[in-house]
């Protein structure tokens, strides 16, 4: 018993010297780490697992870091994390991890620096692929060579997500269908390759049970998972910072992820052109990031029609079309570093909540907004070039009026314009009700102005004011030129008692009437009429200005014809022009038959003027009254008028014209 006793306490002194003795060796040789493994990669149901960090103490041997004694300190260790694999000491880290079957503690590994051939690495990913591992995780692969077909068993793993970050194939010549199948076929939750310059990926030979697949800065283009439909599990896509070109191509690769949630495009060379071909995406994509490619105001045609997240950020984007497709869903748009010169409407978005325009080029921000946008709970519209005025002042106004939705409010809204007024915050920016409206002052200016304008310019046309401006300017004409043939002639010779102005339809009454009746009767009258004194040569106008000039009197038959006449119109304007600048009563009006005034043009208002406010003679229908009316006449045109030596009465001086 005593023998017993005495053995037990040897042994146990033996490993207490033993504990101490290699924790010291662990101490002087290499710098004790603690070692913990991170699943924020690997979403399991939705949540992020949580797991408990426990030590594990590594050793170098003295003769070369080439070879490994692996030391695990505890059996309970729930993550591992080992480094410095090479293909000298594989076999001892597979024989390590074949310690850890099944229902063992170990969830979480990790292998960093990693140097082995191709049928190495795939005897690693076995016997990981039998134990009781879930989250596998393999940092820095390099000169991985003789990739060459693998028989690899998929049954019977605990295996849930499998990390590789900086992949380097040394081999120039390989199959790619050897080396993606393999991971491809993973029957696992979650799968990363990250920062591999990985170029494609097949699509899985059945129905894939991967629900997050993040391929991260890669070398992959828009044929990635064209025609796949074994992704109909799969939630989460992030390819960001890739070489997709086509926005279209990717539409067309989630049309058959009946799951997908999530879609992570950002850091690509995406374009979309109105011509493109259109977009069909998976109907269940609710979160869409977009950012830093190069996409134009078009992408708004191509756009998932439930889409609920959609990050736009870091774009070319000059405005959202008004005739873009509605997205009823959309609840939060980023906008940011884009090239807007105003805030989008919520035409398209109705139940937009989040909205973030920062950094474009929106100098004067819509009021329209706050009317358009009435869900919108929170707008980020800081770091533009705003130039503070009137309109900028009512949009703060409007937009406090509202409840304040403005975030960054007051540091990030700062005046770029004018110069004046540069860095200063908007809520120290404030203009005075006057400078305000002198704005309203010069529209109110211009709308009178116009309002004048069009004014003169119906009274012009109601008026006929053009006509009388051309036949003012023939006159004034006609008198240069006659003072200019004629310059010492500053008098004018009366020629003739009258100027007859009449219709040439009552051309048979002047001629058969009139002319006879003055002419040969009593008192020697002479009428200037246009059919014998007006001279050949000259224009109308011209003939028409001298008689009426060299006649003393103006007879004016008037009857409905008269009205109707052009050249009795003109007649009537020269012949009121001499009216005015002589101050002479030189008009005689007769009226042949009545005149119904609506039958007078509006432009004939000097002939109505004259009528009402003038004495005329009017033509007897009797003939016992016309005695008296010629009697009339020749009294109002009696003159005597200077005779040339020889000229008899009714001849007329030809030369005078």
């Amino acid at each position: 018993m005593t023998e017993n006793m005495r053995s037990l306490r040897n042994f146990f002194l033996y490993k207490c010297l033993f504990a101490l003795t290699f924790w010291n060796h662990v101490s002087l040789s290499v710098e004790n780490e603690l070692f913990t493994s991170v699943s924020n990669s690997f979403p399991e149901d939705g949540s992020v697992k949580k797991i408990k960090s426990l030590p594990l103490l590594y050793t170098n041997g003295y003769q070369s870091k080439a070879n490994f004694d692996w030391v695990v300190i505890q059996n309970t260790t729930e993550s591992l994390s080992l480094s410095e694999i090479t293909n000298d000491n594989v076999k001892k880290l597979v024989a390590l991890l074949s310690n850890f079957r099944q229902g063992s503690r170990l969830q979480n590994l990790t292998l960093t620096n990693v140097s082995v051939d191709w049928n190495a690495l795939m005897e690693i990913f076995q016997t990981v692929w039998h134990s009781s591992v879930e989250y596998f995780s393999i940092n820095s692969v390099t000169q991985l060579s003789d990739v060459e077909s693998y028989n690899f068993d998929y049954s019977g793993t605990a295996m849930k997500a499998v990390t590789m970050t900086k992949v380097l194939i040394t081999d120039l010549y390989f199959s790619q269908d050897v080396l993606y199948k393999i991971f491809a076929d993973m029957n696992i939750t979650a799968l990363t390759i990250a920062e591999s310059e990985m170029i494609h990926m097949l699509c899985p030979s059945s129905n894939s049970s991967f629900r997050y697949l993040n391929f991260l800065t890669n070398d992959l283009t828009d044929f990635l998972f064209q025609n796949c439909d074994k992704l109909i599990q799969l939630e989460t896509l992030i390819l960001q910072r890739n070489k997709f070109e086509s926005l279209p191509k990717v539409s067309f690769m989630t049309s058959h992820m009946k799951s997908l949630k999530y879609l992570d495009m950002s850091n690509n060379l995406l374009r979309h052109d109105a011509a493109d071909a259109q977009c069909r995406w998976a109907e269940s994509l609710t979160e869409l990031d977009l950012s830093s490619n190069q996409l134009m105001d078009a992408v708004f045609e191509c756009l998932p029609v439930n889409i609920k997240k959609l990050y736009l950020q870091n774009n070319q984007i000059t405005s959202v079309p008004k005739e873009m497709a509605e997205l009823k869903s959309l609840e939060e748009l980023n906008l940011a570093s884009n090239r807007l010169s105003d805030l989008p409407g919520c035409g398209g978005f109705t139940s937009l909540e989040f909205l973030n325009v920062e950094m474009n080029s929106i100098l004067i921000p819509s009021a329209d907004f706050f009317q358009s946008c009435l869900r919108v709970r929170e707008l980020q519209a800081g770091r533009n070039p705003f130039k503070c005025s009137c309109e900028l002042q009512d949009f703060i106004r409007l937009e406090r009026q509202s409840g304040g939705k403005l975030s960054g409010w007051p540091a990030a809204y700062v005046c770029e314009y004018p110069e004046d007024l540069q860095g200063t915050q908007l809520k120290d920016f404030h203009l005075t009700e006057l400078a305000c409206n002198t704005v309203l002052l010069l529209v109110t200016a211009l709308l009178l102005t116009l309002v004048l304008v069009a004014v003169v310019a119906f009274l012009c046309i109601y008026l006929d004011v053009p006509w009388y401006v051309r036949m003012t300017w023939q006159w004034t004409q006609t008198k240069r030129r006659a003072w200019h043939n004629h310059p010492k002639e500053q008098e004018t010779i009366l020629q003739f008692h009258a100027f007859i102005s009449y219709s040439e339809r009552d051309s048979l009454w002047v001629k058969n009437e009139l002319i006879p009746n003055l002419e040969k009767g009593e008192g020697c009258v002479q009428l200037c009429q246009h059919e014998r004194n007006f001279v050949p040569g000259k224009s109308i106008v011209e003939n028409i200005i001298n008689c009426i000039e060299k006649s003393y009197k103006s007879i004016f038959v008037l009857s409905p014809n008269f009205v109707q006449s052009e050249w009795c119109h003109y007649e009537l304007y020269f012949a009121h022009h001499k009216l005015f600048s002589e101050n002479f009563n030189s008009l005689i009006l007769i009226l042949l038959e009545p005149i119904p005034p609506y039958i007078i043009p509006a432009r004939y208002h000097k002939l109505k003027a004259l009528m009402a406010k003038r004495t005329y003679l009017e033509w007897p229908k009797e003939k016992s009254k016309r005695a008296l009316f010629w009697a009339n006449l020749r009294a109002a045109i009696s003159i005597n008028l200077p005779m040339p030596d020889g000229q008899r009465c009714g001849e007329i001086d030809e030369e005078s014209f």
